[in-house]
């Protein structure tokens, strides 16, 4: 049985008279990595929302259709009990951090404190997360005193400290450079290899290309597509719904329509995949001559 069921998705904040998300429906199964895609406004920060139980606890609104995780209806549960359940990571790390401690041990320790988790199940859980995102150097440090990148992985270290069985996130890596953003995707990834559900919203397909299982595609509230990276990724649709592309992609497509990529090979979507595609048209172009 998926992890994550979501049938006939509606919502509709308050006060608005726009849904926000209309008649989403997709399963995701344990140890699946998906990414949503989708412009500004497209409901994808709604639907991780939704998955923390954020909508409709919080956020109250109209709801219609049916949300499933672990089995448990959405409407049904305490957003207080939800939360160890389903962690939700946000775009910015220092919205995340609590203020309340001095180092980065002790951050990640708070949220065991406040359940009341055993002193030596907390420093052995502590421990693992530390080591797991790569962070246990920075045990000492302030909080404050990081850069984004080991900012975001304090953050989510803080969240998977906790054990949920699925884990949102919400762009994590939209404030974040190049080093920093593949820091986040590799622990991302590890965490799916290790039996973590995963959902999260981001702009930066390159790095969905080469670390996601899954890829949705929404645009005002809705699927307009869902599949594999590479087949997501080079649905020619997705300008039209202003969603980004990867380089790659655009370099073949501009190839293609220049008569100088085959059609009969898949467009790239990762650095990988066109320098192989264009080294075998060098190679066939060569062997003309």
């Amino acid at each position: 049985m998926a992890v994550i069921e979501i049938h006939h998705l509606t919502y509709t904040y308050p006060a608005s008279d726009h849904p926000a998300l209309r008649g989403v429906s997709l399963d995701v199964e344990a140890g699946e990595f998906v990414a949503l895609i989708g412009p500004n406004g497209a409901g994808k920060s709604t639907l991780c929302y939704t998955l923390a139980g954020f909508v409709p606890h919080f956020f109250k609104g109209d709801l219609q259709g049916e949300v499933r995780v672990t089995g448990q209806d959405i409407r049904q549960v305490r957003l207080e009990d939800w939360v160890l359940k389903v962690g939700l990571v946000f775009q910015n790390p220092f919205n995340q951090i609590s203020g309340a401690k001095f180092t980065v041990y002790e951050e990640i320790a708070f949220g065991l404190e406040n359940i009341g988790v055993p002193r030596e199940e907390m420093r052995r859980r502590v421990e693992e997360v530390m080591a797991l995102t790569g962070i246990t150097d920075l045990a000492n440090r302030s909080p404050y005193a990081l850069s984004g990148g080991q900012q975001q992985r304090v953050a989510l270290a803080s969240i998977l400290v906790m054990q949920p069985e699925v884990l949102v996130l919400d762009e994590p890596t939209s404030q974040l450079d190049p080093i920093g953003s593949r820091e986040v995707f590799q622990v991302i990834r590890r965490l799916a290899h290790q039996g973590v559900t995963i959902v999260m919203a981001e702009h930066k397909v390159e790095w969905i290309a080469e670390y996601a299982d899954r890829v949705i595609a929404l645009a005002d509230g809705e699927v307009i597509a869902s599949g594999k990276p590479t087949e997501v990724l080079t649905d020619p649709r997705l300008p039209e719904y202003g969603i980004g592309i990867s380089r790659y992609t655009a370099v073949a497509r501009r190839a293609a329509e220049e008569g100088l990529w085959p059609p009969q090979r898949r467009l790239p979507v990762t650095l990988e995949e066109a320098a192989v595609g264009f080294s075998a048209l060098e190679e066939a172009h060569a062997h003309q001559r």
